[in-house]
This record gives C-alpha cells, sequence and structure tokens, in this order.
C-alpha cells in the first residue's frame, strides 16, 4: 500500500513519529473518522502532525481512543490533493485537516460543501479563496493563517542585516504554489529598497533546484533564500546540503530548515500553529460550527541561527544580529 493511499492512526503522537502505512483495522461505529489532507509528505511532516495530534488530544480526542486519523499526502505535487480530497469526502470523513498552503483547502472545500474543513495554510487565505475575511469562518471552512507567504521581504531585509556588503541575493520561488506572484512582488519591493540585485529562479522540482544554485554561483550572488513553500520544507535536506556545498549563506522559513543545516530560518511557530489546528478540529468535533471560528493567526515568530553552518562556510555573524536570534544552534 502506498503511504499517499492510506495510513489510519492508531497510536497517538507515538505513532505518528513512524508515519508507517498500516492496513485499516475495524473501528468503533461510535469513533470519528478525520481526513488529514496534506500537500508535502508524510516524512517531512512528523513533527508538525505530532502537534496536531497534540492539539486534539488538548480538545479531548486522542488518535487511537476516541478519535481515528487518515492520511492522504500529495508529496509535493498538488495537482494529486482533488482527488485525495474526495477520497476523503467517499469515506466518508467526519472533518478535514488541510495542511500545507492553501491548495489542499481548496481541494477540500471544492469536494464538500458540508463536511467541516479546518485548514492551515502561510498563503492569504482571503486571496486564494479559502473564506471571505478573517473574524470569522465561513460555512463549513475555517483555520489558521501563518501568513508565513507574506515575510519575503522581511527575510530579506535580515539577510541584508547580516550580510550589508552582499549586492547580489539569489531567490528561489516554486511557480507551482498560490502565492508565487505575491512572493516575487515581495522580494522585488525589498530589492528595490535596500538597493540590491536579485536573482529570481522558479524551482519547483530536485533538478532544478540543483540548477537553481548553480545559477547562483554564475550570477556570483552572496546569499540565498528558499521562499515559504511546503515542497521547499520537504527539500530543506538537499537546500541546506547545497547551500553548504557552494557555501553560499542561504534562509528559508521554517526552524527545521536550520535544524537540517541551514544558515538561518524565521516565520511563524508552525509546530503551535498545527497544534492550534488540531485544537479547533476538536472543538469542531465536539460540536462547535466552522462558522464560529475566527481564522486564526500566529503571534509568534521566531529567527534562528545555525553557528555550526557559518563556521563551516566561514562567515562571521555579527554579536548584535546574534542578539535578536530567538535560537541559536551551535
Amino acid at each position: 500500500m502506498r503511504r499517499r493511499e492510506l495510513i489510519t492512526l492508531l497510536g497517538g503522537v507515538a505513532l505518528a513519529s513512524s508515519m508507517a502505512p498500516l492496513a485499516l483495522r475495524a473501528q468503533p461505529a461510535s469513533m470519528p473518522v478525520v481526513g488529514y489532507l496534506g500537500s508535502g509528505s508524510a516524512d517531512d511532516q512528523k513533527n508538525l502532525v505530532a502537534a496536531t495530534l497534540q492539539g486534539l488530544k488538548e480538545a479531548g480526542f486522542t488518535a487511537g481512543q476516541n478519535v481515528s486519523v487518515e492520511f492522504r499526502w500529495a508529496d509535493g505535487r498538488y495537482d494529486r490533493l482533488p482527488a485525495l480530497a474526495e477520497e476523503l469526502v467517499k469515506r466518508p470523513v467526519a472533518l478535514i485537516i488541510a495542511a500545507g498552503g492553501s491548495d489542499p483547502g481548496r481541494a477540500a472545500k471544492a469536494a464538500t460543501s458540508t463536511i467541516p474543513i479546518v485548514f492551515i495554510t502561510a498563503a492569504d487565505p482571503v486571496k486564494t479563496g479559502l473564506v471571505s475575511g478573517l473574524n470569522r469562518g465561513e460555512g463549513n471552512v475555517t483555520g489558521i493563517s501563518m501568513i508565513g507567504s507574506t515575510l519575503e521581504a522581511k527575510r530579506v531585509e535580515l539577510l541584508h542585516e547580516m550580510l550589508p556588503r552582499v549586492e547580489a541575493i539569489g531567490v528561489m520561488i516554486n511557480p507551482g504554489y498560490p502565492a508565487a506572484k505575491v512572493q516575487a512582488q515581495e522580494v522585488e519591493e525589498a530589492r528595490a529598497r535596500l538597493g540590491l540585485r536579485t536573482v529570481v529562479v522558479n524551482a519547483g522540482t530536485a533538478s532544478e533546484l540543483d540548477a537553481a544554485f548553480a545559477r547562483f554561483a554564475e550570477e556570483k550572488v552572496g546569499a540565498a533564500l528558499a521562499c515559504n513553500d511546503p515542497f521547499y520544507g520537504s527539500m530543506r535536506d538537499q537546500i541546506a546540503a547545497l547551500a553548504l556545498r557552494y557555501r553560499l549563506p542561504s534562509m528559508s522559513f521554517r526552524r527545521e530548515y536550520a535544524e537540517a543545516g541551514g544558515l538561518l530560518s524565521y516565520g511563524p511557530h508552525f509546530a503551535e500553529g498545527y497544534r492550534q489546528t488540531g485544537v479547533y478540529a476538536g472543538r469542531i468535533l465536539a460540536g462547535a460550527r466552522p462558522a464560529d471560528l475566527p481564522v486564526m493567526q500566529p503571534t509568534k515568530f521566531e529567527l534562528v541561527v545555525n553557528l555550526k553552518t557559518a563556521r563551516a562556510i566561514g562567515l562571521a555573524i555579527s554579536e548584535s544580529f546574534l542578539l535578536r536570534a530567538d535560537d541559536v544552534i551551535e
């Protein structure tokens, strides 16, 4: 059985850490089934799934005891999401958690107007059509807006602050990500404001990531940015390794990038957002209406610096910049 086809969660957070495919076991008829529709991969999302399950537990629903969770993973291929959403609707499930960009939420919304949907996305949920406003949910839809895709200008500014003598920055954007145009606009605005040169490369596959860094080397950029995108999250090991190979200071959007060997990460605390997604899912299973729950936004953002990587590429980071970091990996 392929991982994307069916994963039934029966062991709570401990099972989420393994994320291995399991045969569907009989569940009590009264046990609700939650469908988890993810744009990324199971391996990449282990800690975020664990955070979601923790939120469900806080709301009174423990996986394997009084709720069952089934997973569908697109593995970075967003075109798979509509069919996977249809599978969950036909199952049927009591609720759908749509995670990793706005595409899972939009696919779920297109598949059902009755099953509750809780999305978590870094793209703007209003601009991408998930809801018409943030003050309350809409129909069967509510969720968490991580606003990570609107932080690309801030990431460019942080790179410039750390590397004031760098005149050119390489930027990778996945053209298949819903907020790609917004990201490009933010990068351009920051470039113009800071007087930088940017080399923007569209990269949506593993081979295109390799090509992007080769292009950055040709253009002699002094730093690289991988914009907010679930695909880049799942490819963080490759991106960090490429940056190290080219001895290029690099930044991305999730702290896991810095933990994987990337130099910097800046963005909202994603695990906390996923925990809140689980809480919302639990509240709805307990009887709350999605339309009565406002779309939540993050209150915590974190800058993570990997000093080990800085030393490996021969980069000295100022004490003043390090003092701004929320976490420093030694």
